[in-house]
């Protein structure tokens, strides 16, 4: 299976079961608790990452936002 995965294609081995959760596990996303999913251009929820599956093609991005500044 290919995906794009923060812009890069990333080759993983077949799963049909691979969910958004198995995911970020499987990458070792850091700080998954704070992480926000994009998936082929939406962001998701964070309650539908167990159920979301992840496919042949996919574009994902792992993003993270930050507060601060003056």
């Amino acid at each position: 299976m290919t995906i794009t995965v923060n812009g890069k294609k990333t080759d993983l081995p077949e799963n049909s079961g691979r969910t958004i959760d198995s995911l970020l596990a499987e990458l070792d996303v850091s700080q998954p608790l704070y992480v926000t999913v994009e998936l082929n251009g939406e962001i998701l929820e964070r309650n539908a990452f167990d159920a979301t599956l992840v496919a042949t093609g996919d574009t994902i991005e792992f993003l993270y936002f930050m507060g601060g500044g003056c």
